[in-house]
This record gives structure tokens, sequence and C-alpha cells, in this order.
């Protein structure tokens, strides 16, 4: 109990803050108890759902987070929470519903609260577009870990060893995901499969920025190390997890509709999810659970990509939450049971 709480003592202290807010909000917006009790309820239920659809990214955060000092980790889970809160999950939409209707961030947010439901039409109409960045984005991260050349470990060793040999052709990765691109969008009418298109074409860019970005402050770390400072910045992974964390919760918020239209409510629930994941994803690290279980890492890319097709996929049809949850929980089970019995081969 003691280590659970000192690792998920501060999410459940802000957990029990947002309920609290999302308490006086109802009671402010409707004065009936039984509207307030729902309001917490859905709250909770996309709490859940959050955690329940990200824990594929707490273990690829840990991944990350595992080569990085003690001090960016402290800042990603307190500093990164404001990127997490006010930027995937509040301004993000708001901006969204402010540049498709011609609104000023005032204008957005009086109307996300003063007419929720036009909020919530104007936020799907911007589904094409956020599922083409954040499809693409999530695509590059997966890909990436698998075609790395110099990558020696396989769990499905028939799709990773082909996948590897991709990374010995220049841009690989980019020319696959353009292909897919470009088949989805022969599908879809002409201005959204250049909606598509275009937004995919800037979640590839800005994947290579952050990754350009990474390196370039890995490199000035690694100039200061040979001049004898031993201060690490860690701000290439900052930022790139974080980048990673909104894409994860584009779908998200836009699936969050299902359950409320009012941004408040959906912004609550959702931040509380994120500061579970994020307090899982130090417990990973801490403990080391990617180093004992050998395949679990690559189950989270391989649900990562699974995302990253369902989000282009979207634009196609409309995927329920629950198959991206379950398809997500059901590869990384697979690979944490392959884990297991690869340790137990070895142990004997």
């Amino acid at each position: 109990m003691t280590q659970f709480l000192r690792h998920f003592g501060g999410s459940l202290i802000f957990s029990a803050v947002c309920l609290a807010l999302a308490a006086a909000y109802g009671w402010h917006d409707t004065g009936s108890i039984s509207a307030v009790g729902g309001m917490i309820w859905i709250v909770l239920v996309l709490a859940v759902l959050e955690v329940s659809l990200s824990f594929d990214n707490a273990v690829v955060n840990a991944a990350v987070l595992k080569d990085m000092d003690a001090v960016w980790r402290k800042r990603f889970l307190t500093w990164g929470m404001l990127f997490a809160v006010f930027g995937t999950r509040v301004a993000f939409p708001l901006l969204i519903v402010g540049f498709t209707a011609g609104l000023g961030p005032v204008e957005a947010v009086h109307l996300s609260l003063d007419d929720p439901a036009q909020y919530e039409v104007i936020m799907r109409h911007a589904h094409i577009p956020i599922a083409g960045f954040g499809g693409a984005f999530l695509a590059m991260v997966g890909l990436g870990f698998f075609i790395d050349p110099d990558k020696e470990t396989h769990w499905l060793r028939w799709v990773e060893v082909r996948l590897k040999l991709v990374g010995s052709i220049k841009a690989g990765e980019v020319a696959l995901l353009l292909l897919a691109l470009v088949l989805i969008g022969r599908w879809l009418p002409g201005d959204e499969a250049y909606t598509l298109l275009v937004s995919g074409v800037f979640g590839i860019v800005t994947f290579i920025a952050v990754e350009a970005l990474g390196h370039f402050l890995e490199s000035r770390e690694a100039a200061r190390a040979l001049a004898g400072t031993a201060v690490r910045s860690g701000l290439g992974g900052f930022l790139y997890l974080n980048v990673l964390d909104s894409s994860f919760s584009l779908d998200g918020v836009i699936g969050a509709f299902a359950l409320s239209n009012n941004m408040v409510i959906i912004a609550l629930g959702l931040s509380i999810g994120a500061i579970f994941v994020r307090s899982l994803t130090v417990l990973l690290v801490e403990q080391g659970t990617l180093s004992e279980y050998a395949f679990l890492e690559h189950g989270a890319f391989w649900a990562i990509i699974a995302l990253a097709g369902i989000m282009l996929g979207s634009a196609l049809m409309e995927i329920p939450e629950t198959v991206t949850g379950l398809i997500g929980a059901v590869l990384i089970g697979a690979a944490l049971w392959a884990s297991v019995r690869e340790n137990r081969r070895e142990a004997e």
C-alpha cells in the first residue's frame, strides 16, 4: 500500500480535485443532485476509458524515460501535465473549433460552454484532419521502433525481421506511410482525401522535426559532457514524449463526445486518466519492467501501429473505442505472455 501511494498518491489527489470541480460545476450549471451524480459518473468513465486506451502509451513512454535522468522524469510527470491537460484536452479542441468555425479563442470557449451541441458537431467535422495527423505521427513512431537496423530482439520474428530490412532503405517508412495515405484517400471524396493527405504529411513532418530537435539537443549534451559539464537537459525526450502523448489522445478526445458534449466534463475525465497513465509510466521505469519482460515493449509498439491504422481507417468508417482498447490490450497481453515464456525457457 505504501508503494502504491508513493506512485499514485499524487494522481489520487488530482482525481479528487477534478471530481470536486465536476461536482461544483454540475451544481452551478444545473442545481440538481441527480445531474451532479451523472456528471461525476461520466468523468469516472472517461478516466477509466483513457487509462485502458493508453496503457501502450505508458509502456512506450517508459521506454524513453528509462534513458532520462530523474529530474526530467519528474518534470514529465509534473510540468508535462500542463501539456496533457491544458494542451491536448482543453486548448487543442478549442483551437480546432476556432479554426474551423472562424472564431477567436474567447468565442470558442463561449461556444463550448453555451452551445455544446454545436461544439460537438464542429469537433466531429474535424475528425479527418485529426485522424490524418495523429495516425501518421503514431505510425512513424511505431515503424521507427521496428525498422531499426541495429535491432536484435524480435517477438513476431517473421514480420519484424522484414520490417528491419526497410531500415536499410532511405526513408522507407515514409514511403510506406505515404502510400497508405494515398490508398485510403482513393476511397474518400476529393476534398476529404486532400485533407487527409495534407494532415498526414504534417504528422510526418512533425515527427521528423521532433526527432531532429532531439538529436540536436543530444549532440549538445554530448559536447557538454566532453567539456566536463555534468548537466543533462533531457529536453528533447521531454518534448518528444509530450507530442507522443498528444497524438495518442487526439482520437480519444473525439471519442469522448460519445459520452458527453460538455467540454468541462470531457477535460476533467480525460485529465484524470492522463495523470494515472503518467504515474504508471514512472512505475514501469522504476520497477525495470521493460528489462524484465523482453517483448512487452514490442507489444506496445505493435499496439501503436494498430492505433495508427485505426485512426487512419476511421476516416472511412466509424470504429468503436472498445475495439481500439481491446486490440491494444490483446497485443500487450500476448507480448507479456511471450515474455514470461521466454524467461522460463532461459531459466531452464
